[in-house]
């Protein structure tokens, strides 16, 4: 196969560490190992674009989106379209569909290269709607009706979509987007695997030798439902005191779920430890008994993939496409969205019993491995560019 030249365009990148993000770098990491170019289009702050650009990656100015302090917004990409033609870029990979994805999306058009663009994210999902839309009422329904709008517009523009599961692919069909292929977000099985040793930082983090150990990793915001795992831990040491709640990440909900810890009266057994680095990652996984996402938001769930790559079992929302990474009894255990004493009492049942879960966890892990996955995105481009020799 010849090399190809590949563009990703994305409203989201380093310092920010989330599924977009991790995506990137890892499919970028395995397409350069295999011989091909590519080159990262994103925006950032005067300090992180000192920090981050590089001869591949070409970082546009950006101001702070309120919302998520950790993310620019690109304030004008557009001259990205003089960048992309230099480099002879044989497709353009719009990784998001705002304001860096639509600068993807024009400079495909202008130049007449083939577009594929991810759905990573449910923007119009009702948590979202609420949580970051105007509160006016009216102002809100008009805002989610425009932002659906113009979501159908921006990926019926592409040559092909990519839908992280299945799950999603079905829902992009129901928009009347047709050219959709799933290909999931894919994971460093190298980095992720059984032999990682969490010890260290369980002894770093105070988890005792008797205590059961319960982790979330994630963005810290409404939509992510963390209320309901705090809840279901309040629940849980009611009867086991030896029960200690990790969560990882930041986020702007960090605050109030603080708050909410202090609350419910388990702050003593809930530690926040903050962003966790790629590098620390793996180990801080190791060092859980149980991964839990109550999440009611997800188009994959890559922190369930990276738990079992681990070797941990997981819990999860029954809902989107956590229903698909969990099996019941094999992996995970699910419930129903919402319902922190279903969430209490899978976790509970999974603590009980841990090493059941381990092998079907690890064999579900290795087939989202960066090398098994990344031959199907490949796929996926070069059917788009036979496609367009045909015209």
């Amino acid at each position: 196969m010849e090399s190809l030249n590949i563009a990703f365009y994305s409203d989201a990148y380093l310092p920010s560490v989330d599924g977009v993000v991790s995506s990137i770098l890892t499919f970028r990491e395995e397409l350069e190992r295999r011989g091909h170019s590519v080159y990262v289009f994103s925006s950032a702050n005067s300090r992180n674009k000192k920090r981050y650009e590089s001869k591949r990656v070409f970082l546009y100015p950006g101001m702070k989106f309120k919302p998520y302090p950790q993310y620019s917004v690109a304030l004008f990409p557009y001259n990205s379209v003089i960048k992309l033609n230099e480099l002879k870029a044989d497709i353009v990979h719009a990784q998001t569909p705002m304001v860096m994805g639509f600068a993807g999306l024009m400079g495909a058009k202008l130049l007449r290269y083939p577009l594929v663009s991810s759905f990573h994210t449910l923007v119009t999902n009702k948590p979202i709607i609420d949580t970051y839309y105007p509160k006016n009422r009216h102002l809100k329904k008009l805002a989610a009706t425009s932002v659906l709008r113009y979501t159908k517009f921006f990926y019926k523009q592409c040559d092909r979509v990519i839908a992280p599961s299945h799950t999603i692919n079905r829902m992009l069909r129901r928009y009347g987007i047709q050219r959709v292929d799933t290909v999931p977000n894919c994971i460093d099985t190298s980095r992720l695997n059984p032999k990682v040793d969490g010890s260290g930082v369980r002894e770093f983090l105070g988890i005792k030798p008797r205590e059961k150990s319960i982790l979330y990793i994630g963005r810290l915001s409404r939509e992510k439902k963390l209320e309901v795992l705090l809840n279901a831990t309040k629940v849980l040491l009611k009867k086991d005191k030896n029960i200690k709640l990790i969560v990882g990440g930041t986020g702007p909900a960090e605050q109030h779920y603080r708050e909410l810890a202090k609350g419910l009266g388990i702050m003593s057994n809930t530690k926040f430890i903050g962003f966790v680095s790629p590098k620390n990652l793996p180990k801080v996984y190791a060092s859980s008994d149980v991964f839990c996402l109550p999440s009611t938001f997800e188009t994959q769930g890559v922190v369930l993939l990276e738990a079992m790559a681990i070797g941990k079992p997981v819990v999860g929302a029954d809902y989107l496409a956590i229903k698909e990474l969990i099996k019941n009894g094999k992996n995970g255990e699910k419930f129903r969205p919402g319902d922190y004493t279903g969430c209490a009492k899978k976790i509970e049942k999974v603590l009980n019993n841990t090493a059941h879960y381990k092998h079907d966890a690890v064999n579900t892990a290795a087939e989202f491995s960066k090398e098994k996955v990344t031959g199907k995105l490949l796929d996926v481009y070069n059917s788009v560019l036979s496609d367009k020799a045909i015209y």
